[in-house]
């Protein structure tokens, strides 16, 4: 049976994509692409891509991002000749407000899980103190009870003793439409939980970016478990389910 083809860029060892080693301003051929390369199978949707980035408003977004990008890293001398290094100098929140700051926003809003509320506040308070108008909505907006979404009480996060106690739904749509209402600039995704973050993104009508995820394990860098994956700690993730054996 013949092998079905799909993008499979995760796969991929040449990387012509980015031929960040390679001299010269020209990059390889396509046809030195593997047959998993997205290049390969879908030019059409990419050429329909790529023609966005004449519209000027988004052509200058991402101009200013690819700017941004650079100017996290700085050329150092690397100890060893006359050659030189490179390092990186700024943490994802410094560089989210130098960002804010090219594209001339006024206009910040944080959506942000109330288990993250002390982070919030520090949050609010810097970008406010570098000249932002900060409108920021707690994931428990509008105290809605977890039953209007069919959660049992027994199925909440009390468990049977929950029973006795209310619990309001986590409330996505709602940050996603109160910061579209007040005609944020940019939204920040604060700690908002796997698939309520999904219903925020799919509301939400402002530019966006991601601060923070949430990870409940791991201080909300979801990334650990990818490193620790070869580990006995993690491991488990790498293997296939039973069923699937």
């Amino acid at each position: 049976m013949e092998r079905e083809l799909y993008p499979m860029c995760a796969k991929c060892a040449k990387r012509i994509c980015d031929p960040y080693n390679k001299i010269g301003t020209e990059p390889p051929s396509i046809k030195e692409a593997p047959a998993i390369c997205s290049m390969r199978l879908k030019p059409d949707v990419i050429k329909k891509a790529v023609a966005e980035y004449e519209r000027e408003d988004i052509k200058e977004f991402a101009r200013l991002a690819s700017l941004q990008e650079a100017e996290c890293y700085e050329w150092v001398p690397s100890g060893v000749g006359d050659r030189l290094g490179i390092r990186t100098k700024f943490p994802r929140v410094e560089e989210t407000i130098q960002f804010a700051h090219k594209m001339g926003y006024n206009k910040l809003g944080i959506a942000f899980c109330i288990g993250l509320g002390n982070e919030a506040r520090i949050l609010d308070r810097m970008l406010e103190n570098r000249g932002f108008q900060v409108i920021s909505v707690c994931c428990k907006v509008g105290r809605i009870d977890k039953e209007k979404i069919g959660v049992k009480r027994e199925e909440m996060i009390g468990g049977p003793k929950g029973k006795l106690y209310y619990e309001s739904m986590c409330n996505p749509i709602t940050q996603a439409e109160i910061l579209n209402s007040e005609g944020v600039d940019l939204a920040i995704l604060l700690g908002l939980c796997v698939g309520h973050d999904s219903l925020f993104i799919r509301y939400c009508h402002v530019p966006m970016t991601v601060l923070a995820v949430k990870d409940r394990v791991f201080g909300h860098n979801p990334l650990a478990a990818i490193y620790l994956s070869s580990s006995v700690y993690y491991g488990r993730l790498m293997t296939q389910p039973a069923e699937k054996r």
